[in-house]
């Protein structure tokens, strides 16, 4: 029998509101609920990270900023399954200026979601319902992105840190700057294949 051929990675997204980022760019909250239905109609099931994380560990999990694998922006220095569900700890690092932006639009308010990227091991959909409750996930990346799929996760603390120098953000100071941006934006709305 032929090999079946690895399938495109899929995303779920998470809220993360009201996040407030330590000056060393540190923050945790869920990045995926158990049990919770996202906007996709999936459902994650407890202990579904479980094989992928003993595998990979936080270091084999990539920070991404909107699941852009040509720009990571931390790293993730904890993840976990909780009673809740998949509890992260990372840092955004400020030296790339892309993590400054991050920083700045967190603190702000304005980005406020956590994304997964993962590939499905194991699920099955409930014919009726037409929800997909995943058992087993290869988790790859986990991205700081703008919408989420699961409107009631949040951060659930911000460690404190001493600022090391004062935060200098790039703003948005041209229209090419600008236009960049809402492409970037607008490719998390491409259907996948």
């Amino acid at each position: 029998m032929a090999p079946r051929p690895l399938r495109a990675p899929e995303a779920k997204l998470v809220v993360a509101s009201g996040v407030d980022v330590a000056a060393d760019g540190t923050f945790c909250g869920h990045a995926a609920l158990f049990r919770v239905e996202d906007l996709a109609h999936d459902v994650i099931e407890p202990g579904a990270f479980a094989a992928s994380l003993a595998r990979r560990g936080p270091e084999g999990v990539k920070m991404l900023w909107h699941h852009d694998p040509a720009e990571p922006i931390g790293r993730w220095l904890e993840i976990r399954e909780d009673a809740r569900g998949l509890f992260v700890r990372g840092r955004l690092l400020t030296e790339i200026a892309r993590a400054r932006e991050a920083v700045a639009l967190m603190k702000a308010g304005v980005l406020d979601g956590l994304s997964i990227g993962f590939r499905t091991v194991a699920g099955r959909r409930d014919q009726k319902s037409g929800i997909r409750r995943l058992t087993a996930i290869d988790l790859w990346e986990i991205s700081i992105v703008t919408f989420p799929a699961q409107p009631d996760a949040r951060v659930v603390r911000v460690e404190t840190a001493a600022a090391r120098r004062p935060l200098a953000v790039p703003a948005l100071t041209t229209e090419a700057d600008l236009a960049a941006t809402i492409r970037r934006a607008s490719r998390l709305f491409e259907p996948t294949r």
